[in-house]
């Protein structure tokens, strides 16, 4: 992890984005506090459609009234 200030992020920010490429962290301080983190972009990994298809199963009354006394801890 590196740290700089809001000054050097002006002057540097083509030599910071390069090592936040290569992995690392980047802190930007101000008055000597963290106020921002640069870090590495990781693309969230999507799941397929389809994919558990014929692995669940739902009851043929999934979609019935639930019963009074179930219905009942819902609405105290």
């Amino acid at each position: 992890m590196i740290e700089v200030t809001r000054e050097e992020v002006k002057h540097e920010i083509e030599r910071l984005l390069e090592r936040v490429s290569a992995g690392e962290e980047v802190v930007i301080e101000e008055a000597g506090h963290p106020v921002a983190r640069i870090v590495p972009y990781v693309p969230k990994k999507r799941g397929m459609l389809g994919a558990m298809r014929g692995q669940i199963q739902a009851s043929e009354d999934f979609d019935n009234p639930l019963p009074a006394e179930v219905l009942e801890t819902f609405e105290r």
